[in-house]
């Protein structure tokens, strides 16, 4: 993500179309894009201030308030699969991609493991390997 200009020269802009001058010549004279200066003179106008708004959201998600669900799901079927996990929220009355389902169980701690042949990894002198989704610092994610 781009970072924000500096308020230096974020000052300076708005002093010059304060002083009567176009933003489109502000952006020319400042080597900025004419959106910036329009968009940092109505702030300016606005708010009264020339700091830069908070950028990207930190929205939970929509999987967020079924997490319970989907952690107690996959501890109880640790082979179930994306589609079928989007299916049974689908029945709860939530629309979701199994990709979606999937990124969210990782950043949870929880993983799936395969090898080249599709087949599970199985760890070399012990009997059996890990089975469907490994549970990785999974305390350390609450």
């Amino acid at each position: 993500m781009a970072r924000a200009y500096s308020i230096d020269l974020r000052g300076r802009v708005v002093r010059f179309v304060e002083a009567g001058n176009s933003c489109h010549a502000a952006s020319r004279r400042f080597l900025t894009s004419p959106s910036f200066v329009i968009n940092l003179v109505d702030l300016w106008r606005g708010t009264g201030s020339v700091q830069p708004r908070k950028q990207g959201s930190q929205r939970p998600g929509k999987l967020a308030p079924h997490r319970e669900f989907l952690l107690a799901r996959v501890a109880e079927t640790p082979d179930v699969t994306m589609p079928e996990l989007a299916a049974e929220l689908k029945g709860r009355g939530l629309t979701v991609d199994p990709a979606s389902i999937s990124h969210f169980l990782l950043r949870c701690g929880l993983s799936y493991k395969k090898n080249c042949t599709g087949k599970r990894n199985q760890a070399s002198g012990r009997a059996g390997g890990s089975r469907g989704m490994d549970r990785r610092a999974a305390e350390a994610h609450g």
